[in-house]
């Protein structure tokens, strides 16, 4: 991780947005007043977002055993093709 202030992110652009993409590198972008920002990869970005809805996806499944045993379940029948 990279912390550069916007001015030297501005001189630099090209060189900071090829250390996010090559390198994987996490940029953090300071500015006044703790408005600070973050550049990364696409690729990064990517891999949080899934990340993110897998660990949705798990709470999700978590909720309903919790669900199943409380005994909040309804048994179904199987539909056959």
């Amino acid at each position: 991780m990279v912390a550069v202030n916007y001015t030297t992110m501005r001189n630099k652009f090209k060189e900071y947005c090829d250390m996010a993409s090559d390198n994987q590198e996490t940029i953090i972008v300071t500015r006044k007043g703790e408005r600070n920002v973050v550049v990364l990869s696409l690729d990064e970005y990517n891999r949080m977002e899934k990340a993110l809805r897998n660990i949705s996806y798990l709470a999700k499944i978590d909720r309903a055993f919790a669900q199943l045993d409380a005994g909040k379940g309804k048994p179904h029948e199987l539909i056959e093709d």
